[in-house]
């Protein structure tokens, strides 16, 4: 019986073998190493397994980077290799739904982010809405985002596309860091950015305003990149039924695990709040 988890060992994983034929998995290591000998791969693939559970939307550059982190160093092709085989590569839901209403007239403000690269935190602020899909409704959630650490520093989930929900997030924000001079706040051009009630409160931080181009979502990439993120890894993970559970949810999800646990290509596969942290460390000369 042994042998048949041996033999379709490349299209399920040693767990689901065991599960679906009764069998102990320490058992069958234990036969193993007594028997045919251990799978040189069999322990990675393991730690690999259990990477995927905790973070189901991760791909093979991600996985092989909190191996890293874990003090296993591994070629990415090997772990490429190893998830194929036990197709544990991530898939993807899309979806779309317009939460920008750019014809008003309110004061719209020129792209000052536009070849902007900052150099620390709190010089680029990037704002965005969304919608959140409920059992019986939508909601929406309005984030900002340090451009520098990718950090979420404000967020506001509300049910309707009013200012308030903007401002509720960008309230959190200030409250939340120590303000420069140079800072710039970039955001799309929808009424909830434009607004008297939003950019008065820009004004008095004396914060600069900046807005995309219309029609031109790549201008607030780094917000965009930041919502297909919140979508794959805990959105579309769930069916919430109210909007106090999506609240609660994604609130755990922004603050405890995309702020302080998930690993950022951008910064090196580091966590926001931990590359933060590493800017407070004096640099050895």
């Amino acid at each position: 019986m042994y042998e048949m988890i041996v033999e379709n060992s490349g299209n399920m994983s040693v767990l689901q073998m065991c599960g679906s034929l009764g069998l102990c998995r320490s058992d069958y290591y234990r036969w193993l190493s007594e028997g045919v000998g251990v799978d040189s791969d069999l322990e990675l693939r393991e730690e690999i397994q259990r990477i995927a559970l905790e973070w189901s939307s991760y791909g093979y550059r991600r996985i092989r980077a909190e191996l890293r982190r874990r003090g296993i160093g591994v070629n990415h092709k090997r772990v490429l290799r190893l998830m194929r085989g036990d197709n544990l590569l991530c898939l993807r839901k899309r979806g779309f739904i317009r939460t920008t209403d750019s014809m008003h007239n309110h004061m719209v403000y020129p792209n000052l982010a536009k070849g902007l690269e900052p150099s620390g935190i709190n010089q680029l602020w990037v704002a965005d809405i969304t919608y959140i899909r409920l059992l019986r409704e939508f909601v929406y959630l309005a984030v900002i985002l340090d451009a520098y650490s990718r950090r979420c520093i404000g967020w506001q989930l509300g049910q309707t596309l009013e200012a308030e929900l903007a401002i509720g997030a960008l309230k959190m924000a200030l409250s939340t860091r120590q303000l420069k001079p140079e800072l710039v706040h970039h955001s799309d051009q929808g009424v909830q950015y434009a607004s008297d009630e939003y950019t008065e409160l820009l004004k008095e931080n004396r914060i600069q305003i900046s807005m995309s181009r219309q029609g031109n979502p790549y201008d607030n990439a780094k917000a965009e990149s930041f919502i297909k993120t919140l979508k794959v890894e805990e959105v579309y993970m769930y069916e919430y039924e109210y909007i106090g559970e999506a609240y609660s949810r994604i609130g755990y999800f922004l603050e405890e695990v995309y702020n302080q646990k998930r690993l950022h290509s951008a910064l090196g596969y580091v966590p926001p709040a931990e590359f933060e942290h590493s800017l407070l460390k004096p640099k050895v000369a």
